[in-house]
């Protein structure tokens, strides 16, 4: 079912998820593809491996909080939500889903660049639908999903016009009663100018006449890879609110 529509929702509007790039946005795009294949180059494979003590504890720590705020806020079957992730990558969170209980046939997927939904399609249930394209035009009808992800994504946009398009289209295909899980840091990274952290009041403006609740999560990771040797001190440490460096929450339209 790769390519083709999620259980329940309406035909895509664009087929196979490619879409134009106007002028103003195009400059962005092409930057946000060449920061993730020169990150792909060049950041060793294992700081986001299982292997990598840090990132192993700090993705087990991220799944366990999101099972739970997904527990506290379904209205309905866990197995029934229709749920699109925004930037999916390589699937990895569309397979979590999954595994916490989602029928991959109700489960979608867009990202920008075709190197990365070709290595989802690999390793994913072929039932899940995954298009290549721009989510600042999502190729789904209005109100096709239940739940929206949006994991580490506007952070790696920095032009203003490309984020709000982005969160406007979000919002058209969610369903009245859904809401977007949303995990993204909110501190900069001074040695990184291609990403951007994403404070409260920002996605406030980005999602007007919404209710937003957010709780800080997850400890700085370079703190983590420092400390990541004695486990038991990389837990107590992830336990320090001033430490955590980003937000997770929900978004739902009022």
């Amino acid at each position: 079912m790769n390519g083709e529509r999620v259980s329940g929702a309406p035909a895509a509007t664009n087929v196979g998820g490619a879409v134009s790039e106007d002028k103003s946005g195009a400059a962005e795009l092409r930057r946000i593809r060449e920061y993730y294949r020169r990150r792909q180059r060049d950041v060793p494979a294992r700081r986001y491996s299982q292997l990598s003590p840090a990132y192993a504890f700090q993705s087990s720590e991220l799944k366990q909080q999101i099972a739970r705020l997904l527990a506290r806020k379904n209205a309905i079957p866990f197995a029934k939500c229709r749920i699109l992730d925004v930037g999916c990558g390589d699937g990895r969170w569309l397979r979590a889903f999954v595994e916490l209980g989602a029928e991959p046939r109700n489960l979608a997927g867009i990202d920008l660049l075709p190197e990365r939904i070709s290595a989802a399609k690999e390793s994913s249930p072929r039932q899940i639908c995954l298009r290549c394209g721009d989510a600042s035009r999502l190729p789904f009808g209005d109100g096709s999903f239940d739940i929206l992800a949006s994991l580490t994504v506007f952070s790696s946009i920095l032009d203003r016009g490309i984020r709000e398009s982005i969160a406007a289209e979000m919002m058209r295909v969610l369903q009245p009663d859904g809401f977007i899980l949303w995990y993204d840091f909110f501190v900069s990274h001074p040695l990184n100018r291609d990403v951007r952290g994403i404070s409260s009041s920002e996605i406030k403006k980005l999602f007007p006449r919404t209710r937003i609740n957010l709780a800080r999560v997850t400890l700085a990771p370079p703190i983590s890879r420092m400390i990541a040797w004695n486990h038991t001190l990389l837990k107590t440490v992830s336990g320090i609110r001033l430490l955590r460096t980003h937000h997770l929450g929900t978004i739902e339209k009022q």
